[in-house]
């Protein structure tokens, strides 16, 4: 029991990274697909650098609902269809007080990128832009 416990908080400490390109950017990225990393998402964090975020990964396209609670830091929000087409992006705030907003994208999406707010716009990354996984050997500069 105490060697499950260990490994859960392990894991969650050490999520899977990849790196993603989108547009002319790389990103590393951290994989939420699972119930429990999606649930947490960027909770109680006090910052994001720049050059990283939180991919969303889910098993069907739906229109998915996001919103901040616990999450201190502002953020953009990118949804993405099954082709890894972004479709959509919203920017979210901080919750004050203890109403909270949810950002749903207006039409299926299999995946979402949280990354600091303003980022999309700040890398002319547009509707109909793709993402994709690089390899270990691709992101060698």
């Amino acid at each position: 029991m105490r060697i499950l416990i260990f490994l859960g908080l392990f894991s969650s400490i050490f999520a899977l990274e990849k790196t993603i390109r989108l547009g002319k950017e790389t990103l590393n990225v951290e994989i939420a697909d699972t119930f429990e990393a999606r649930r947490q998402g960027l909770m109680g964090r006090q910052e994001l650098p720049e050059g990283k975020g939180m991919l969303f990964i889910y098993d069907r396209a739906y229109r998915l609902a996001f919103w901040m609670k616990d999450t201190l830091i502002p953020l953009s929000i990118g949804f993405f269809d099954d082709d890894k087409r972004l479709i959509e992006v919203l920017d979210m705030d901080p919750p004050i007080g203890e109403t909270l907003i949810k950002y749903r994208c207006t039409a299926p999406a299999l995946y979402a990128l949280e990354v600091p707010q303003g980022w999309f716009e700040k890398h002319k990354i547009h509707i109909g832009d793709k993402f994709s996984f690089l390899e270990p050997v691709d992101q060698v500069k």
